[in-house]
């Protein structure tokens, strides 16, 4: 990805300010990737919750640039000598926006909670035994065997992140989504202001105490230069964007159109910002639960269809964006390999229609879900069922706009009762990267990700996984998961990609790191 040293990674050149900048100085605009309508970054992996999460909760820890996970609301912590009880002390001067100190009890609730959601998480709790709070500024983790997971687990820094919300908050059962939205991050929500598909507003939370160390991902001083950050999200055609970014109606695209990129490019007012040096991942994701991808072999005949480049040209279309890569946990990564990889590694529709009939495909009708303004990912799904198609089955592309995908795809009905067989998704690196933070890779069943995979052997060896502390052994598993997962046909990588944003000149300390971060932004 050469064109990376032209775009720069994360450093804006400040030059002078148009009029229409002047006037918003203390207002920062900007046109998210998608509609916001869940608010509850736990009930959903959706990163446009990640990033309404991360405006105005705070985490235990988090993830530098150079993946280091760093503390973030915790100040000190100890380890006993057999590693099975940690001990948290919080940093002073931690509260919620309703004026109330987090403590504890808050953070035992808020990771219990996160505990039930997130793939990580969940293999998390295995371990844990019971947590308490012995005083205010202190919680402790007791764990029934030592494991090697546990602030990769607080601080990872994607999907699902774990936010530490009040316990009242909290207690909501994991299954149903929050109703209140008090956070002790540097935001704080304008909940009469917020319209889904119109905006979403956050005012700068003063009495929020960043920490001493510089921003870098979503770690260090979170330090807020703005009185108001205002995310339009009514504004989705490509053009429109580009049109508002140039006359100065809007500080940031996150993530435009790819067939912006060859104007905003040319754009004098325009810079183009790698804040996500790591990339993205795509990603078809299959419903195990129903016909006909309850079948692995008619699994595997689909991955066999799959053909990256068609995929990456298809969505991406600039070469210097995007690469092939067969791995499960990103090419690159400590866990990057090509085990198992046979299927994807190269595209050959005719194994994938001998696969097809010898599998038993009884020529069932797979439904496709496509979104319609998410503008990232809305041509993969075209792709998929042009292959598919290729390959023998009988498909059903149907559109919707992203937050209906989100929560059809939550649904466990059958696909004609209004379920569905294949999304199309894209996931940060870091959120894939290895076989626990990977939640496509979880095969435990009804508590697994969307699509809800079984396989014992999967869930054995990512148990061995946590376990490891051995960095050789480590990579072994990793490998034996994935080939383990291309067997079972858990989902099907399809390429990565980058995706600047598109940042007017004038704006600077875009904070380098996977999501999109608001703090530490000057107009």
């Amino acid at each position: 990805m050469a064109l990376l040293a032209k775009i720069g990674l994360g450093l804006v050149v400040s030059l002078g300010l148009s009029g229409a900048a002047l006037a918003q100085g203390s207002v920062l605009k900007v046109i998210p990737h998608s509609n916001l309508s869940i608010l509850d970054p736990i009930w959903t992996t959706q990163y446009m919750a990640r990033n309404h999460g991360y405006m105005i909760y705070d985490t235990l820890f988090g993830t530098d640039e150079k993946g280091q996970i760093k503390p973030q609301m915790v100040d000190t912590w100890t380890v006993s000598p057999d590693s099975r009880l940690w001990t948290f002390k919080l940093r002073a001067g931690l509260e919620f926006h309703d004026g109330r100190p987090v403590t504890g009890e808050d953070v035992i609730a808020s990771l219990n909670r996160w505990g039930k959601r997130d793939a990580m998480g969940q293999k998390l709790f295995t371990f844990i035994s019971r947590m308490d709070s012995p005083s205010p500024d202190t919680f402790r983790i007791f764990l029934s065997e030592a494991c090697g997971i546990m602030l990769d687990a607080l601080g990872k820094p994607s999907s699902n992140v774990p936010f530490i919300m009040p316990k009242r908050v909290a207690d909501t059962p994991a299954d149903k989504q929050i109703e209140e939205y008090i956070g002790s991050g540097p935001y704080i929500f304008k909940r009469d202001e917020f319209k889904p598909g119109d905006r979403a507003v956050y005012l700068k939370n003063p009495k929020y105490v960043p920490r001493k160390e510089p921003a870098s991902g979503s770690t260090g001083g979170k330090v807020v230069h703005v009185d108001r950050v205002e995310w339009n999200l009514a504004l989705r055609d490509a053009q429109a964007q580009a049109n508002a970014l140039s006359k100065g109606e809007a500080d940031i695209i996150e993530q435009p159109a790819f067939e912006s990129y060859a104007a905003l490019s040319k754009d004098p007012n325009v810079v183009l910002v790698n804040a996500n040096s790591l990339g993205f991942q795509y990603m078809v994701r299959f419903n195990h639960l129903h016909p006909p991808f309850n079948n692995p072999k008619v699994r595997q005949a689909a991955i066999a269809a799959f053909n990256q480049e068609a995929f990456l040209k298809a969505q991406v279309g600039i070469k210097e964006y995007y690469k092939v890569c067969p791995s499960m946990f990103v090419c690159g990564s400590p866990y990057g390999s090509t085990k198992g990889s046979d299927l994807i590694g190269k595209s050959n529709m005719k194994k994938a229609q001998d696969l097809l009939k010898a599998s038993g495909y009884d020529g069932s009708t797979v439904v496709v879900m496509k979104p319609t303004d998410l503008a990232s990912i809305t041509k993969l799904p075209d792709v998929a069922a042009q292959l598919l198609r290729q390959a023998g089955f009988k498909v059903d592309l149907q559109s919707m706009d992203w937050n209906t995908l989100v929560g059809r795809r939550a649904k466990k009905d059958a696909p004609a009762a209004g379920g569905w067989n294949i999304f199309a998704t894209a996931w940060v690196s870091p959120d894939i990267w290895n076989p626990l933070t990977n939640a496509a890779i979880g095969a435990a069943g009804e508590k697994s990700w969307f699509g809800w995979p079984t396989d014992g052997e999967i869930e054995k060896l990512r148990d061995a996984f946590a376990r490891e502390l051995d960095a050789t052994k480590r990579k072994g598993l990793a490998e034996a998961i994935q080939a383990r997962a291309f067997e079972v046909g858990t989902h099907a990588p399809v390429g990565e990609y980058i995706n600047p944003s598109a940042v007017r000149k004038g704006v600077t300390g875009m904070v380098i790191g996977p999501g999109n971060f608001y703090w530490n932004i000057k107009k």
